[in-house]
């Protein structure tokens, strides 16, 4: 597939940074926190002795761990305000943070709420806990719940991900909505701030069903019928550096997506055991008409495979998603950073991005360099710098300082940068960058290791 036209005239100086709305959602679900919190203290009555205070504090990290349980589902139904405005790797945090938050109120629940209940009836804990589960109604499936988040936890945990393949990983957080679903009867049949009380009730039940609609919506319905419609195939699948392969995905009136350089699509290819998971990754290429292309480095079974994919194979996508896009930019003048496969989304960005654009590419060694003769090209055709890093004869790794970005880049403070990369990499070039001057809000980063 022809990618670069050099015929072409540079594009356009760049428009307006759009504003992102991450202020605004962040005051909603702060808000609703406290709204919970004011669910508590209008039941409240009075408190007595220890057993009062327990009590009392294990309801609110109850009422609270039901509120971030709703909001964290909300954050996994891939909801386009989120993942295109906001940014798939913020949300990727937000819901990462929420995770944290669930399970530290669940376990001040629970440790809270059998310790008022133990010191209430004069029993040791343990008793208390085997009443509490096997007596209580609902009690068993949100036993259940709970354990099932706590696996969620301990897999989403940075050095057991790492350790565990990206299927392992989907297939076990697929199950929060399980355990979400387990806990949520206790809630209601327990909850002393929703017996008698019909509107917090239904504020409550609203709340889930709100949460359970986006996930149906937009993790559901929404895919089956960009799939239908747009009844995307792998087309020709191309060998790019080792262990880099390019595929070409074709399908109808692919314009109608709305993809923009810079975004990603969840992928699943319907062949070769491929099927079972939904993996992102970025567009290497501007999107066409009836063609995308994404590239992949082989970093574990899913993107390994991908370059043995025959053409004719079935493709499920989902998406655009992603806001590393040319909205990002404030200024006319762009510096793009890439190390590895980070050089993917990239890549579409260097050919499309507004005004004066700049590339930096890190890599092992020549070799490494995927989509190298692309980018000469592109540069070629747009009058652009391209700048590689690669090792030494002997290995040795050059460090990207402050001090070399602004020899090779004058006016670097004034540019903004789109850095894509390796998660230290990323972390000690945004370093470099902010020690030479370019402001936090000119760094433009997506990132999906939590």
């Amino acid at each position: 597939m022809s990618t670069v036209d050099e015929r072409r005239t540079a594009p356009p100086v760049s428009p307006a940074a759009r504003r992102s709305p991450a202020v605004l959602v962040l005051a909603v679900l702060w808000t609703g926190a406290a709204a919970v919190i004011g669910l508590w203290w209008a039941d409240a009555g009075p408190v007595v002795a220890a057993a009062g205070w327990l009590t009392g504090a294990g309801r609110i990290a109850g009422l609270l761990a039901g509120y971030a349980c709703a909001v964290l589902v909300g954050l996994m139904a891939r909801v386009p305000l989120l993942e295109v405005r906001i940014g798939s790797d913020r949300a990727a945090r937000w819901h990462a943070m929420a995770g944290r938050y669930t399970l530290c109120l669940l376990v001040t629940h629970v440790v809270l709420i059998l310790a008022g209940y133990a010191a209430q009836d004069r029993a040791p804990l343990w008793h208390e806990a085997v009443t509490v589960v096997l007596d209580y109604p609902e009690m068993l499936k949100a036993t259940a719940g709970t354990v099932i988040l706590f696996a969620v936890g301990v897999t989403s945990v940075r050095a057991v991900r790492r350790r565990t393949s990206h299927e392992f990983w989907y297939y076990v957080h697929l199950l929060t909505y399980a355990a979400v679903f387990l806990a949520f009867g206790h809630q209601v049949a327990l909850g002393d701030e929703f017996n008698g009380a019909p509107a917090a009730t239904a504020a409550w039940y609203a709340l889930y069903l709100t949460a359970a609609a986006l996930v149906v919506w937009y993790r559901i319905l929404v895919p089956v019928r960009l799939n239908l419609r747009h009844r995307m195939r792998v087309e020709s699948v191309h060998r790019e550096a080792p262990g880099v392969h390019s595929v070409v995905v074709r399908g109808r009136r692919l314009d109608e997506l709305g993809a923009r350089p810079g975004q990603f699509f969840r992928w699943r290819f319907l062949g070769d055991g491929m099927g079972r998971t939904s993996t992102p990754y970025s567009l290497s290429a501007a999107p066409r008409t009836d063609r995308l292309r994404i590239t992949v480095k082989a970093l574990g079974d899913h993107s390994a495979a991908a370059g043995l994919l025959r053409p004719g194979t079935r493709v499920w996508a989902e998406g655009p998603y992603g806001s590393l896009t040319a909205d990002r930019a404030a200024g006319s003048r762009s510096l793009l950073i890439a190390a590895g496969v980070g050089i993917t989304p990239l890549r579409a960005l260097f050919e499309t991005l507004p005004g004066e654009v700049a590339l930096l590419y890190r890599a092992h060694s020549a070799q490494d360099l995927a989509l190298g003769g692309e980018l000469e090209a592109i540069a070629r055709w747009r009058g652009a710098q391209v700048r590689y890093v690669l090792n030494g004869p002997r290995g040795e790794r050059p460090r990207i300082t402050a001090e070399s970005l602004r020899a090779a880049f004058p006016g670097l403070a004034g540019h903004d940068v789109y850095l894509c990369g390796p998660h230290g990499f990323a972390q000690d070039v945004y370093a470099a960058l902010r020690e030479a001057g370019v402001p936090d809000r000119r760094i433009h980063h997506e990132s999906f290791e939590l």
